[in-house]
């Protein structure tokens, strides 16, 4: 019986292909979908049995199997019998900390991607992995659940816009990978009004708290950045290899999406420098407050020195000084500290030492 584990580490010991699902617990069963469409209809079957998938699979349409959740391991290894999937892949589906990745087999490819959304009550990118298998006529989908990615995809296919219905499963799996990368845009766009939130807050403040948005900030874009790099790679090679799998009609929309994954890789290293110019700005802001209070103490410090000076003169208590029979020597001696100390405050306004812009 397969086991689920939340890291890595922990199915370390186990041999290669051993099905250990990998990540957060899912909820509810593995729920099954099939899409079947030409270009004169659809048709959609819930929870279809192995025999149904087996055929379906041989069917002249292009048919889409979508898998939502890979924590019931049980599922994965069904499927994987039916569509011949090697034992590789069906532990690369169900251990949800890949890299995204793209290999090529006899007779499908296969193709790890990260889901990305934002979440903007918690300020942080939420990652899912999917994996996409494009085989001869059929596209098989994992998803891990909670949103599903594909909502728009299978809109346009029941609703008949655009020309996926009219082309092959090489375009669907097209539309999969470019409704990803089309996520990523959201992503970017919420990071970047969260860093501009943080930019505005600076001018007012530079507290531990802006610190620590300011950190988790720079954690969100390095997990956006560990998905699309990666990404970039399996777009190209998809766009320039020769795949048997993949029709020359298709390569121009591949080179689209791959442009898209370089608009975003810019977008994400201009937002990774504006994340390292804000810390630049925040630490400037502290000093600057460190200096302006460093000021203050210093000048306060200066004017006790002639003071305690006078004080400590007078506090010698010798016998025979002059100023200690005097009856207005207390007075005088406190008009001289107080004249010291407005003549020394004149002198630092005019040298421009309080001004507060200095």
């Amino acid at each position: 019986m397969a086991t689920r584990v939340s890291s890595q580490a922990a199915k370390d010991s186990l041999p290669p292909g051993s099905l250990v699902h990998v990540g957060d617990g899912g909820d509810g069963p593995t729920r099954i979908t099939v899409l079947e469409y030409d270009a004169q209809g659809v048709r959609i079957l819930e929870e279809p049995d192995p025999g149904q998938m087996a055929k379906l699979r041989e069917e002249p349409q292009v048919v889409w199997f979508r898998v939502e959740g890979v924590h019931q391991v049980e599922v994965v290894a069904r499927l994987g019998e039916i569509f011949g999937l090697h034992p590789l892949v069906q532990e690369d589906i169900v251990n949800t900390h890949q890299r995204p990745k793209l290999e090529e087999y006899d007779n499908y490819l296969y193709m790890v991607l990260k889901d990305l959304s934002f979440d903007a009550e918690t300020q942080e990118v939420v990652s899912r992995q999917v994996s996409i298998i494009l085989g001869r006529g059929w596209v098989l989908s994992f998803t891990e659940g909670g949103r599903d990615p594909f909502t728009a995809v299978a809109g346009r296919i029941n609703g008949g816009r655009g020309r996926i219905r009219h082309l092959g499963a090489d375009y669907l799996a097209y539309a999969l990978l470019d409704s990803v990368v089309d996520h990523y845009f959201g992503v970017l766009e919420g990071l970047a009004e969260s860093t501009q939130d943080l930019e505005d807050e600076l001018d007012t403040a530079a507290d531990q708290k802006v610190l620590h948005t300011l950190h988790r900030l720079k954690r969100q874009g390095l997990r956006l950045r560990k998905a699309v790099w990666p990404l970039r790679e399996v777009a190209g090679w998809l766009e320039r290899g020769e795949h048997e799998f993949i029709d020359h009609n298709v390569r121009p929309y591949l080179r689209d999406v791959y442009d898209h994954t370089v608009q975003v890789i810019d977008a994400t290293e201009s937002l990774r420098d504006s994340l390292a110019s804000l810390m630049d700005l925040y630490l400037s802001v502290v000093s600057n407050r460190m200096n302006q209070i460093m000021k203050v103490l210093t000048i306060i410090a200066t004017l006790f020195i002639p003071l305690t000076f006078v004080a400590g003169l007078y506090g010698m208590n010798f016998k025979y000084m002059p100023e200690l029979d005097w009856k207005w020597g207390y007075f005088a001696v406190l008009g001289l500290m107080g004249a010291v100390t407005v003549g020394m405050l004149y002198y630092f306004w005019r040298k421009g030492w309080m001004h507060s812009g200095d």
